[in-house]
């Protein structure tokens, strides 16, 4: 190879490696989009304003920002939360404060920093309306009746109400794409990841009609990044005085 042209190759070699490399942190996403299967943007955040101030964890002291290659991103470092639970469910969680949506699409990059087991997990809440009813989805790494299933909390331990799901998702350390899409007219849930155009998971159900959402994980360690969230904002129902 002529000498000259030296210099240049290992530029272009310098300048792959560098973008392989910032891929593999989760490279800041373009702009949102304003709309997503016709509902409206709500929310959007990449937490390189280093603000935690949205959102709501069950335990603060599990949650920080880090910066990760130059990226910001929402760190739940805490494998053992705080939190107690009322009734079985996911014991680390952080909701977005203010906004309670009826259909809905959330749109998340995330990505597993917890040792290789079965139940390795990371979850993403909907439909929260308080410890006691709620919906949540569950990303493990190997299926059964308590893993890589959506659930629902009705007062009750969590309870898979799941009409498909796959395997298990087989995580690594890399990031990946999940998204939530919600209709609650008829009651249709369809979860994906990374493939945005199959869901790896469904359900159908109508006991919530609106509610908060939220990342987090049952109890493992997780990053989680650029979150969109579009929908139908709702006030939800006004409380009486016997509750």
């Amino acid at each position: 190879m002529p000498r000259r042209l030296l210099p240049a190759v290992a530029t272009c070699v310098f300048l792959s490696l560098a973008l392989v490399q910032q891929a593999s942190a989760g490279e800041k996403a373009s702009p949102p989009a304003k709309t997503l299967n016709g509902l409206p943007l709500l929310y959007s955040e990449n937490f390189d304003a280093d603000k935690m101030e949205q959102w709501e964890p069950t335990d603060a002291t599990a949650w920080k920002i880090v910066d990760q290659d130059g990226n910001r991103v929402y760190n739940q470092f805490k494998k053992r939360s705080k939190f107690k639970t009322p009734v079985r469910q996911p014991f680390n969680r952080s909701l977005l404060k203010d906004i309670n949506v009826g259909s809905f699409v959330l749109d998340v990059k995330l990505q597993s920093t917890h040792p290789d087991y079965g139940h390795r997990d990371l979850c993403l809440f909907f439909g929260y309306q308080d410890d006691l009813h709620l919906h949540y989805v569950h990303f493990g790494q190997k299926t059964d009746d308590h893993a890589n299933q959506i659930f629902i909390v009705n007062n009750a331990p969590r309870k898979k109400i799941s009409t498909k799901t796959t395997d298990g998702t087989k995580w690594d350390d890399k990031w990946h794409h999940a998204r939530i899409v919600r209709d609650v007219k008829s009651g249709r849930m369809d979860v994906y990841f990374d493939d945005m155009k199959t869901p790896v998971m469904t359900a159908v159900d109508k006991t919530f009609t609106w509610g908060r959402v939220g990342i987090g994980s049952f109890d493992d360690t997780g990053n989680f990044d650029d979150i969109r969230l579009y929908g139908e904002q709702v006030q939800p129902p006004k409380k009486s005085a016997k509750e």
